[in-house]
């Protein structure tokens, strides 16, 4: 078999097993849990007790792991013949995990695989499925990159484990490139970016999960909810706010508390139990119901920044990406089965439109009927014909996610791109014709018979808090002039530039511009290397003699560097324009 031939996923778990061993010959005490291969490399658990893995021990294990693929080792499959024996001799081992994963799978045909040297001896085995490589020769390019804490099966009442995360590839130009991206998605990552731009904080005061905006990221959110107030309206939708906890009756009605609860916060107040709502749609429903409807005044189309409340556990929480207190973008459309395709195109439109402002592009995936669904067969097939149909009209290629629907309806999935190509769930589409019946809301169609309206749950951003961890990383912290916290920073050279910096930075502020003045006693090329490189600040506008005397401005661009002399009207007028166009149109340079 040809390099180019190997699969990847074969060799990372193989690569896991030599790992491993490796891990075994130098630390004798550890015993093994699971090592699969996952999306970009593998992992495995270790018990390994006394002794904590340090990066120092990482470097070790990856001398010897070399060691080992050096001297050509075979991998071979074992049927084990006697189950229960196997499983004493796991135990006898202080193997206790594998042992209990062989009595799990005892019925399954159970094999090992055995790592054997050039000679026939048997050094290594571990109670796997595989496949593996036939040896060790096509392992090239490996390198193990952490060490985090895992509990036995996922389960925080079990041990916690070692993880060693690693990967693999066929050969060093691809490890090089991969780990490349990692150090440059590290470099972005929205949490150490947060530290440098003083963009939000989550404290153990408040919760886990549970996030406090600075007054530099609450700029952000600011500009991108006037968008969406803005472009909602023009879109033909009115703008509702709800309550943040309700009656736990309202969620026996929508079918959260038998599907949901356990996501679902709760408390008893004067007998009665109430919820902190994970989902704005009852109340939606509800404001649907004060008023009746006819066929004419359909589609209704209702929109709310609501703020909901998940509980999550403690592991998976991760910066702004995984919270248990957000705010979602979140609409629901009331309309005609005949109206349903043509709002899920207008949709899928608002989509495009808004995710381009941020140079993003997406993936499509419709997500079917999952097993705990509730509501009427025909309504789900109903509804994922409706999906596709609008799909397809407009020849969007969409891949199928058996399954994995929300209870009460199938959906469509938009998986954004950013900077890295990585991609994120943020937009979605879900079809409803189960909480509209449960709830029995009507319209009056043109017979004049009452008929159960089709509702559509749609989000543009998912949440705020996810959006925006994802627009940090996408943007590496250098936010575009319409969204930038600080828009322009404001250098005099020397103190009796002060006072004439001061009137530049009123004109701006009166034109809700944001201006910083910078009048400390550094440097001048430390204050404008701090503000383009440090705060990622769009504009530098330093001011001396020259300035003050012909009304001008001396401009610094952020990763474009001096860009020229512009009369103060000029440069507002320029700098306003790329706003308004959310830069389609930039301050351009002139000849310095």
């Amino acid at each position: 078999m040809s390099d180019n031939n190997v699969d990847l996923q074969v060799l990372r778990h193989s690569t896991s097993h030599i790992m491993a061993q490796a891990v075994q010959n130098l630390f004798p005490q550890a015993k093994l849990a699971i090592g699969p291969a996952i999306e970009n490399g593998f992992y495995y658990d270790f018990d390994i007790d006394g002794h904590t893995l340090t990066h120092e021990d990482l470097e070790k294990i990856e001398a010897e792991m070399k060691k080992l693929v050096k001297q050509d080792l075979r991998f071979e499959k074992y049927v084990i013949p006697d189950v229960e024996k196997q499983i004493e001799e796991f135990k006898s081992q202080g193997e206790i995990y594998k042992a209990e994963l062989l009595e799990e799978h005892r019925n399954d045909n159970p094999t090992l695989y055995l790592t054997k040297d050039r000679d026939g001896n048997v050094l290594f085995n571990d109670l796997c499925a595989g496949p593996h490589l036939e040896n060790t020769r096509k392992i090239k390019a490996f390198k193990l990159l952490k060490v985090a804490g895992a509990y036995w099966r996922g389960d925080e009442k079990n041990k916690m484990l070692q993880r060693i995360y690693a990967t693999a590839f066929l050969n060093k130009e691809d490890l090089d490139a991969y780990l490349n991206f990692m150090e440059e998605a590290a470099r972005r990552d929205h949490r150490k970016l947060s530290n440098q731009l003083d963009l939000f904080s989550i404290r153990d005061e408040v919760g886990a999960g549970l996030v406090l905006w600075h007054p530099n990221l609450a700029i952000v959110r600011e500009e991108i909810e006037n968008y969406w107030r803005k472009e909602h309206r023009r879109r033909g939708y009115v703008i509702v706010n709800t309550p943040h906890i309700a009656k736990s009756n309202l969620w026996d009605i929508s079918g959260h508390s038998s599907h949901y609860r356990e996501n679902m916060y709760t408390f008893m107040d004067e007998g009665q139990e109430y919820v902190l709502k994970p989902m704005n749609c009852p109340f939606h429903i509800l404001i649907y119901q004060s008023n009746r409807y006819s066929y004419r005044s359909l589609p209704l189309r209702m929109a709310e920044l609501g703020t909901v409340y998940r509980r999550e556990r403690s592991g998976v929480l991760g910066g702004l990406t995984r919270v248990t207190g957000f705010t979602q973008d979140d609409a629901h459309i009331f309309c005609t089965p005949d109206q349903l395709v043509d709002e899920i195109n207008a949709i899928i439109d608002f989509v495009d439109y808004t995710l381009s402002l941020f140079d993003m592009k997406f993936e499509v995936e419709l997500s079917t009927r999952p097993e705990d669904y509730v509501g009427k067969i025909e309504n789900w097939n109903r509804a994922e014909a409706g999906l596709k149909e609008a799909l397809e009209k407009r020849g969007l290629n969409y891949d199928i996610n058996e399954g994995d629907g929300a209870f009460y309806g199938p959906k469509i999935d938009f998986k954004l791109k950013d900077a890295l190509g990585r991609t994120w769930q943020c937009a979605t589409i879900q079809l409803d014709f189960n909480l509209p019946e449960r709830f029995d809301i009507k319209y009056q169609d043109k017979d004049g018979t009452l008929k159960t309206p089709v509702m559509l749950h749609r989000v543009i951003f998912g949440s705020m808090e996810r959006f925006m961890g994802i627009l940090i990383e996408h943007y590496a912290g250098a936010f575009p002039t319409w969204l930038a916290p600080a828009q322009v920073q404001i250098v005099p050279i020397a103190d009796r530039h002060v006072e004439f910096a001061k009137e530049i930075q009123k004109r701006f502020i009166a034109l809700d511009i944001r201006a910083n003045l910078d009048d400390r006693s550094e440097s001048m090329n430390y204050k404008i290397r701090e503000a383009l490189q440090d705060k990622k600040v769009p504009y530098v506008l330093v001011v001396g003699d020259k300035e003050m005397e012909n009304a001008t401005l001396s401009v610094r661009a952020r990763g474009r560097g001096n860009i020229g002399v512009y009369g103060v009207d000029e440069f507002i007028s320029a700098l306003e324009n790329e706003i308004k166009t959310k830069g389609k149109e930039i301050v351009t340079q002139k000849d310095v």
